[in-house]
């Protein structure tokens, strides 16, 4: 699977995500479910097609932890960050997103609302 790095432009300070990219629905729908841990400073990216609110919508089924979430739109401006707790069902960002890094509950400060992030290869 693809592994890409995601730096946070407007925070040049904080350290880049390393996360695998999730563009097939297979791997999208399976997410981080029955992982054991997710260390910080690593990640899950998640791909949609366009920007959409319903379609960037993540549950927290069979979670054993919890995750910070980051909905970022197709202009790589991050729209919602959220502390995703593992019993709630899902979570809906409250803008169109195409993208969602689930990362470490310790990486939940590096990103706010209004940021822009870049991509890049490994």
């Amino acid at each position: 699977m693809k592994q890409i790095q995601i730096y946070n432009i407007s925070q040049p300070s904080i350290n880049p995500i390393s996360a695998r990219y999730c563009s097939s629905f297979f791997c999208r729908f399976k997410g981080l479910m029955l992982q054991q841990q997710l260390l910080p400073g690593f990640g899950l990216l998640l791909v949609e097609k366009r920007d959409s609110r319903i379609d960037t919508a993540i549950h927290m089924f069979f979670m054993r932890f919890d995750i910070a979430t980051v909905w970022i739109n197709s202009k790589f401006k991050v729209v919602d960050v959220q502390m995703a707790r593992r019993w709630p069902p899902f979570y809906i960002p409250h803008s169109p997103a195409c993208f969602i890094l689930e990362t470490s509950t310790q990486n939940f400060s590096d990103f706010t609302i209004g940021d822009l992030v870049a991509f890049k290869n490994d």
